[in-house]
């Protein structure tokens, strides 16, 4: 089984953002730039399903700018057997995103694609859904935990929800309805875990959650190795994929400052602030 990892190239997380003076994005250039947290996590989950048994070869995959080589070459440092670089100059939103993945996807045909549920730039949490629903394949968002069966055709997926952890296995319920992929479930609720049961065929997406893993460090042999190791370079042309939007940004703005705290000397003090200020009493 193959199984591809999209990773994206962000801002690293723990650069401070600055806002363009004319407010048409944020600043990029000279910032030091990474391979997207959750992107780290899914490829980190690739690699461990591989060296279990269960998986033949890990594929990197990013769309973007010239510079996404360096973000690759990190995953191909991480243990990625070869990578393919859709290059991609302009800004691209995450359907845009998911139809060009679609497409390599039905080239390289993996049995898993992994993905972090979102990206730290933009928060959008949309790719991961929009392949599954492009490809029509079933889904695990949020990931915090997969296990896959003897024959790799059953992947067991605990996920976070609101109410505790999620837990997504195969039945042998699936149909087709309207064109939409539509599956069977049955919620069976367990102290504090609400576990739900849905088919995943032996070809499946899952978006990976920060509980999931603890990505690796490349190592310096890993790093000189990844020199040597192949990247595919194409573009959306070569995909046949249009790259169209229906969004534009408008405006980015830095947040509102946030005004000091109070310390508080009392109980009493505190009680009057909530019912006279917040007015929440």
């Amino acid at each position: 089984m193959k199984i591809m990892v999209a990773v994206k190239r962000v801002i690293d997380y723990a650069v401070k953002i600055r806002v363009k003076p004319d407010k048409s994005g944020v600043e990029t250039s000279n910032v030091k730039m990474s391979m997207n947290p959750f992107c780290e996590i899914a490829l980190e989950e690739a690699l461990r399903i591989k060296e279990s048994g269960r998986a033949s070869e890990v594929i990197a995959v990013s769309v973007g700018p010239a510079q996404c080589i360096d973000t690759l070459r990190t995953g191909l440092a991480m243990g990625a057997d070869r990578a393919i670089h859709v290059e991609f100059p302009g800004t691209l939103y995450p359907l845009s995103i998911a139809k060009i993945l679609k497409a390599l996807v039905d080239v390289e045909k993996p049995g898993l694609v992994l993905l972090g549920k979102q990206a730290v730039d933009d928060d959008c949490n949309q790719t991961g859904q929009m392949i599954a629903g492009l490809l029509k394949w079933p889904q695990g968002t949020f990931a915090s935990k997969v296990v896959l069966d003897d024959d790799n055709k059953v992947a067991t997926v605990d996920r976070e929800v609101d109410g505790g952890l999620e837990t997504l296995a195969e039945i042998n319920q699936v149909e087709w309805e309207k064109d939409m992929w539509m599956l069977k479930s049955t919620v069976v609720k367990m102290k504090n875990r609400q576990v739900q049961l849905l088919a995943l065929n032996d070809q499946y997406n899952a978006s990976t959650d920060l509980r999931l893993n603890q990505p690796r460090y490349a190592t310096l042999p890993n790093i000189m190795k990844a020199k040597s190791k192949p990247i595919k370079k194409l573009t959306p042309q070569d995909l046949n994929v249009e790259i169209k939007s229906d969004l534009e940004i408008v405006q980015v703005t830095d947040p509102p400052k946030r005004k000091a705290g109070v310390i508080l000397s009392s109980v009493d003090e505190l009680i009057d602030k909530l019912k006279n200020e917040a007015r929440v009493i």
